[in-house]
């Protein structure tokens, strides 16, 4: 059986597709680079869309600190298209996250409501700090889309993590 994620230990083995063309398995960055992930609902989500655009315009204050965005969904690739299209993202994006992956990184699985909202189960949104150790520091996952991090919080506490090298908390 696969393990699900776990604030202080390696992520799972989670490989997803890029809109750049590349393959990333998450929490394989860099060793220098941290890594936030940031899981959507998908193109049918307006307050993915405006989440994800709050990202954008902070995306050189999270560089300045060593941190690289990722933002991934279940979404194929023409609707991961259609989203960075529509909100105007420069940030990596990747797509046909599976449910089993998704599940492995604890997140919550919605079916659609109505054929209206999308045409398949999506990921409910969820937040993952991956430091340059390869372990993952925060995890943060809801089951709707009201409740994410706020994110000049989240900046500033990444900030201080690496400042102060503050531990990892909750492992026990």
């Amino acid at each position: 059986m696969t393990q699900q994620a776990k604030v202080g230990l390696r992520l799972p083995s989670v490989t997803v597709k890029t809109l750049d063309n590349q393959t990333i398995q998450l929490g394989q960055q860099n060793s220098a680079t941290w890594q936030l992930v940031v899981v959507y609902r998908g193109l049918h989500c307006p307050i993915c869309k405006s989440y994800l655009s709050q990202i954008e315009a902070m995306k050189s204050e999270f560089e300045e600190i060593n941190v690289k965005v990722i933002a991934i969904s279940t979404d194929p690739e023409e609707k991961a298209k259609k989203f960075r299209d529509e909100c105007n993202l420069s940030m990596t994006i990747g797509y046909g996250l599976s449910i089993s992956e998704a599940r492995t990184l604890g997140l919550f699985i919605s079916e659609p409501m109505s054929s209206a909202e999308t045409d398949q189960p999506f990921a409910e949104p969820g937040t993952f700090l991956i430091r340059p150790d390869r372990k993952l520091h925060i995890m943060d996952v809801s089951n709707a889309p009201f409740s994410r991090p706020d994110l000049k919080m989240l900046k500033s506490g990444i900030a201080f993590i690496q400042k102060k090298d503050y531990p990892i908390r909750g492992t026990a």
